[in-house]
């Protein structure tokens, strides 16, 4: 699979919107809070990103968006993932599992 640098920053964004949605539909705020949360801080998402990579993968209907209230009872866009968006996640976890294991065996190299 051939990626230009610009591709892995999306697909990067896109893959961790993916797994955020596999547990449930949130609104954009709760999408990047989730992210910054597991990631202990290290990963955090910019309003413009977040909501350019929503709308990417909207067009790609891996996901599909529906208005709500959010908990402070404002109104919100709640995504949601579709089946596409289940099948891709899956199909992107096993690459980053690969690469992150190639990007590990170079590091830890003695």
């Amino acid at each position: 699979m051939d990626r230009s640098p610009t591709d892995l920053l999306h697909g990067t964004l896109d893959v961790l919107i993916l797994k955020t949605l596999s547990w449930g539909p949130r609104h954009g705020y709760d999408i990047a809070r989730w992210i910054e949360e597991r990631t202990r801080g290290e990963l955090i998402v910019e309003d413009a990103a977040l909501y350019k990579a929503l709308h990417r993968l909207e067009r790609a209907r891996t996901i599909r968006a529906e208005w709500g209230m959010s908990e402070s009872r404002r109104r919100a866009k709640f995504y949601e993932l579709t089946q596409r968006g289940r099948l891709r996640l899956r199909a992107e976890m096993q690459v980053w599992r690969r690469y992150a294991t190639a990007v590990s065996a170079v590091l830890e190299a003695a």
